[in-house]
């Protein structure tokens, strides 16, 4: 198979994650004859800095002529502490997602038990947990007008809804409920807002064509506490631009690192891949960032190459190196490998040189410790 990807490395950790998630795939094409050609392009404070942009329209091209998006991470510190930034990073990956109707982001969320001391969360609560979350992508207040009086003393965020957004996101959802445990939470605010009262209704008239799936509701306050004290009550949730932004991430806590989670992004045309981690540009260029994220997020890109074997391996390599502590810094400050290292490790299985028993000794070249 011959697949052409737009790789944006993004900013902060994101080119070292998003190298170790190529070289993942590189060793995937190796192992099973597959071709992955890479074209590089600019997102974000990196694109800023070269073309003054936020989304240069060279990069909207390669992706539009791309099979798939590979993204490491957007943001910069300098932007956020200047509110008087007129172009700022987000900027790019907010307009990413409209120029390529990127209406649908997925975000599975699985606890791995070896990890389990690394989240506050009681580890009854997280035993079993594996949902996965769609998150409208393209509506809602992020995209809506917005309006500052001209003394800056207020100011407007508009939400904004269509039936035909939330149509499409459904159906996605449904569908994957159907292939899972066929049970649907819709999170909403419903009691406050309009645009809830529309996702519900038109929630409502989706349900019947799936009599299989159950479907139930909650209020966003509500799923966000049920998140913490039950998390494996649910199986698909479906929501809004900005609760999804929100319950995604709290999410992550489940995992006992943000670093581990993967996401794609779907669109009519083509998709979009990026591990759910910010751009944490304190750790930039330190090879200590988890690539994990980025990793699973090479495995959903295979998944929708329709390479599902192949996914698998690397989600079984992934396991591998969580269940033998071979992990960064994130997860263990004390014993950890580097970024880089965890890649190797990954491709060493995808190669089949793992073993069952590992004598750790032999792996210290990269391994960093506290003396």
């Amino acid at each position: 198979m011959f697949k052409k990807i737009t790789s944006i490395y993004g900013d902060g950790i994101g080119p070292e994650v998003v190298k170790q998630a190529m070289k993942v795939l590189d060793t995937i094409a190796e192992v099973y004859n597959h071709e992955f050609v890479y074209e590089r392009a600019l997102l974000g404070a990196e694109a800023i800095d070269a073309t003054g942009a936020a989304l240069p329209t060279e990069t909207v091209a390669s992706a539009l002529n791309s099979d798939a998006v590979l993204l490491g991470a957007v943001g910069h510190p300098r932007f956020d502490n200047d509110p008087n930034a007129t172009v700022r990073p987000e900027q790019g990956l907010l307009g990413i997602r409209k120029a390529l109707q990127l209406y649908a982001n997925v975000r599975p969320v699985q606890t791995v038990p070896s990890l389990h001391h690394l989240s506050p969360i009681k580890i009854k609560a997280k035993t079993g947990v594996d949902f996965i979350i769609y998150r409208e992508l393209t509506g809602g207040i992020y995209f809506g007008d917005k309006f500052t009086n001209e003394d800056g003393t207020a100011a407007t965020d508009t939400c904004h809804y269509q039936q035909h957004e939330i149509e499409r996101i459904a159906r996605l959802a449904f569908e994957a409920a159907m292939q899972r445990h066929k049970k649907l939470t819709l999170v909403d605010k419903a009691n406050v807002l309009e645009t809830s009262r529309l996702w519900r209704k038109t929630i409502q008239q989706i349900a019947v064509r799936y009599p299989e799936v159950t479907v139930e509701y909650l209020f966003v306050d509500n799923a966000a506490m049920q998140l913490i004290l039950n998390p494996g009550q649910f199986d698909v949730i479906l929501t809004e631009n900005m609760f999804g932004d929100i319950i995604s991430d709290e999410a992550s806590v489940l995992t006992g690192s943000l670093g581990l989670l993967p996401s794609a992004s779907i669109g009519n045309s083509t998709a979009l891949f990026e591990p759910v981690h910010g751009s944490y540009p304190q750790a930039a260029g330190k090879d200590i960032a988890n690539p994990i994220g980025a990793i699973l997020s090479a495995a959903m890109m295979l998944d929708y190459f329709g390479l599902q074997h192949e996914a698998t391996v690397v989600r079984n390599a992934v396991q591998w190196t969580l269940e033998n502590g071979f992990v960064t810094k994130d997860i263990d400050p004390v014993n950890f490998y580097f970024t880089s290292t965890v890649g190797d490790l990954i491709c060493d299985y995808i190669h089949g040189k793992a073993i069952e028993v590992v004598n750790k000794s032999n792996i210290e070249l990269r391994k960093s410790t506290i003396i």
